[in-house]
């Protein structure tokens, strides 16, 4: 009897300790896994933050002020030795109506070529959005660079703009920074998809990236995150403000240009007053000089 009874014991015992296990296990995979998503957010930061601080080697002002989104993908890996596929994991945030900058959105990157140096094994990389067309894709899911939405090397440095045809054609800039060097590359055939997954971990089942773009979210975006959407409004605000002061001395030192023109107006028509004086009486003088005028404009 003792025996049957360790038995049943033996058999309830270890099914049970292996559920125990999974129960205890489970809130501190998710955890940790939301702290994975924290790191990734604060790598992304970083990349932006370490790209603008450098006015030579930063994404042109114009660029940045006028962006409509801008992803930011920190080590993004070589996946293959032959064709140079790449996989990475990033954020994307877009530009509100207002101007504001969005909660972001979990992204992946994966396949297609990325033009960087070779032996380079890691490399982060940033795109900017110029057009909504784009936008529209990823919000569906995933779409293809290069074939769903034009993309092109980006120029660099704040003062830089864009000149190729290729440029000024596209509707996605994409940059890299390897070993420190920080330049526009192509990144066509490349795939950018949502990463789902991701987002339902840190905002909530169900969570969208329209929702997540437009703040309507399950949960409170946690402050990594926030830093990022912070980051990007710096650097907007930022580009916006050089713009600016750019315009301003500009438009400041063409209107004294204008000042000496208007001055020297008075004189020529002093010269002309005694000239025409002594026929003001006869009418038929004044109205013959009237298409002479035109004359006058070289």
């Amino acid at each position: 009897m003792d025996s049957r009874v360790a038995t049943t014991a033996v058999r309830w015992f270890f099914p049970a300790l292996v559920i125990a296990g999974s129960i205890a296990a489970g809130p501190t995979a998710q955890a940790r896994e939301k702290l994975d998503e924290a790191a990734r957010a604060q790598r992304a930061v970083q990349v932006l933050r370490d790209i603008q601080a450098i006015p030579e080697s930063a994404i042109p002002d114009k660029l940045f002020d006028e962006a409509r989104a801008v992803v930011v993908v920190p080590d993004t890996l070589k996946i293959g030795f032959i064709f140079g596929g790449r996989r990475g994991e990033g954020l994307m945030s877009v530009r509100r109506p207002d101007g504001s900058w969005s909660a972001p959105s979990f992204v992946k990157l994966t396949g297609g070529s990325i033009g960087l140096q070779a032996g380079v094994q890691s490399a982060d990389i940033v795109m900017v959005f110029h057009t909504d067309r784009g936008l529209d894709s990823i919000v569906a899911g995933k779409f293809t660079l290069g074939a769903d939405a034009g993309v092109a090397a980006g120029p660099v440095g704040r003062t830089a703009s864009a000149s190729t045809d290729a440029q000024l054609k596209a509707e996605i800039w994409s940059w890299s920074r390897a070993r420190g060097l920080f330049a526009g590359v192509a990144v066509d055939g490349a795939a950018l998809s949502i990463d789902d997954t991701a987002n339902e971990r840190v905002y909530g089942e169900g969570s969208t990236p329209r929702m997540i773009f437009e703040g309507r979210t399950p949960t409170r975006t946690p402050n990594a995150l926030v830093d990022f959407s912070d980051a990007l409004e710096e650097a907007a605000a930022a580009a916006h403000a050089r713009r600016s002061d750019s315009v301003a001395p500009a438009a400041a030192s063409a209107t004294p240009n204008v000042a000496p023109a208007a001055s020297a107006a008075p004189p020529a028509q002093e010269v002309a007053a005694p000239a025409t004086a002594p026929a003001a009486p006869n009418s038929t003088i004044t109205t013959e000089a009237l298409p002479e005028t035109p004359a006058k404009k070289p």
